[in-house]
C-alpha cells in the first residue's frame, strides 16, 4: 500500500483532527447511544439520533445541499423531502394514532381537562423564549416542547423555525426519555404523602362501539373547523386510530403501528442527528433552548397536577393528581411515572389505566396547541 492510498484511508481521522468540536459532538452522539443502550432511556430514538450526530460529523457530505434546496447526501434527501415538507413526522402521528386507546379517557371525560392544563408550559415559555431574544416563531417552536410530543414538535418546527429542527428536536425527545427522572421530584414537590397515597379504584366502564368508532371522525371534524392548522395533526392521529377501532382495517391498523411507524423512527432519528454538526449545535443558542425546554417540561408537568387538585375540590371520591401529571403527552412514560409514584405511597394502588386518559388527553392537546401556533404565526 503506497503512502497516497494510506492518507486516503486515514483521511476522515486527519479531517476530524483539525475540527475539535466535531470531535465534541462525536462524543454526545456515542453519549446518546450509550444512554440507549445501557441505560433504556428511549433507545428507539437516542440510538438513531447519536448515529446521525456521530455520521454528520465524521463525513459531512451526507447532508451536503440539504439547506440549498439541492440534496445530494443521503440524509439530505431524507431532510429535504421528507422532514422539510413535514411528511414523516405526520405518518409518525399516524402510527401513534393507531397504537392509541382512548378508551380511559373517554370513560372519565373530566381528564380532558388534565391534557389541557398541562400545555400551560407551552406557553408560558413561548412568552420567556420571546422575553430572552427569539423571534416569535422560534418561541413558539421552543414552547411546544412543553406538551412532550414529538411528531408535532418536529412538524411545527420545520413549517416555522426549521434552523431550529436539531436542537428542538434533541430537547423534545431527550426530556420524553428523562420524564422519569424530571416528574417525581416535581410531584412529590406540589403534593402531599396523603394526596399521593389517594386509592383510585379502576372500574372498567363500558364504553359503546359506536362512542369509540365517532370520536376520531368527531374528533378531526371538530379541530378541522375550529382550528384548521391543526387538521394535519389531529387527521393522521386518528385515522390511525380509526384504523384500530373500526375493527375492519386489521392489517392496515397493525403495519402502522408496527412496520411503518418503525421505519420513520429510524428515518427521522437519523435526520435530526444530522442535522446537529459541531457548527450548529455548539453554541449559546442551543444550551438555552435546552434550559426552556426544561422549565417548558417543569411547568407542564405542574399545570395538570395543579388541575387535578383543583378537580377534586369539587368531587366526593378525590383524584390522585398524580395522575394529572400524566397530561404532558409523553406516552407512556408519564403514565409509567405516575404508576411508579402512586405504588410507592401506597402499595396497593394501580394508577397506569388512570393515568392513560389524562396521557391521550395530552397527546391531543398538544397538537391543538401547535395548530393554534400555526394559525397565530404561519
Amino acid at each position: 500500500m503506497d503512502i497516497d492510498s494510506f492518507r486516503e484511508i486515514l483521511s476522515g481521522f486527519i479531517d476530524l483532527g483539525t475540527d475539535p468540536l466535531a470531535i465534541v459532538m462525536v462524543a454526545i452522539g456515542g453519549m446518546l447511544i450509550y444512554l440507549g443502550i445501557a441505560k433504556g432511556f428511549e433507545p428507539l430514538l437516542l440510538l438513531p439520533i447519536g448515529m446521525g450526530i456521530v455520521l454528520v460529523n465524521l463525513h459531512p457530505p451526507l447532508m451536503e445541499g440539504a439547506f440549498e434546496g439541492r440534496p445530494e447526501g443521503m440524509l439530505a434527501w431524507i431532510y429535504s423531502y421528507g422532514i422539510k415538507n413535514a411528511i414523516i413526522p405526520l405518518l409518525i402521528f399516524l402510527g401513534v394514532g393507531a397504537m392509541a386507546d382512548f378508551t380511559p379517557l373517554l370513560t372519565r371525560p373530566v381528564y380532558f381537562l388534565f391534557g389541557a392544563a398541562a400545555q400551560i408550559g407551552v406557553f408560558i415559555i413561548f412568552l420567556v423564549a420571546i422575553a430572552v431574544g427569539f423571534d416569535i416563531k422560534e418561541a413558539g417552536c421552543i414552547g411546544i416542547i412543553g406538551g412532550s410530543d414529538g411528531p408535532p414538535t418536529v412538524y411545527m418546527t420545520a413549517i416555522l423555525a426549521p434552523q431550529l429542527l436539531g436542537p428542538i428536536t434533541l430537547a423534545a425527545y431527550a426530556y420524553m426519555a428523562l420524564v422519569p427522572f424530571i416528574q417525581p421530584p416535581i410531584i412529590r414537590l406540589l403534593t402531599t404523602k396523603r394526596e399521593r397515597a389517594i386509592y383510585m379504584k379502576y372500574e372498567e366502564r363500558e364504553v359503546s362501539k359506536r362512542a369509540i368508532v365517532a370520536f376520531p371522525v368527531l374528533s378531526f371534524v371538530i379541530a378541522a373547523v375550529l382550528i384548521p392548522a391543526s387538521a394535519p395533526l389531529i387527521g393522521m392521529l386518528m385515522f390511525g386510530n380509526l384504523l384500530n377501532v373500526s375493527d375492519v382495517t386489521h392489517r392496515l391498523a397493525r403495519s402502522a403501528s408496527t412496520v411503518l411507524i418503525d421505519v420513520l423512527t429510524v428515518l427521522l432519528g437519523l435526520c435530526v442527528g444530522a442535522l446537529m454538526s459541531s457548527e450548529v449545535f455548539l453554541r449559546p443558542q442551543t444550551l438555552v433552548i435546552v434550559g426552556l425546554a426544561a422549565l417548558a417540561f417543569a411547568f407542564s408537568t405542574a399545570g395538570g397536577l395543579l388541575m387535578a387538585k383543583f378537580v377534586n375540590l369539587f368531587r366526593k371520591e378525590p383524584i390522585n393528581p398524580i395522575i394529572g401529571a400524566a397530561g404532558v403527552s409523553a406516552v407512556p412514560m408519564a403514565s409509567r411515572v405516575a404508576q411508579k409514584v402512586g405504588q410507592e405511597e401506597n402499595p396497593a394502588n394501580f394508577l397506569l389505566m388512570h393515568a392513560m386518559g389524562p396521557n391521550m388527553a395530552g397527546a391531543i392537546a398538544t397538537a391543538v396547541a401547535a395548530g393554534i401556533f400555526l394559525e397565530m404565526l404561519s
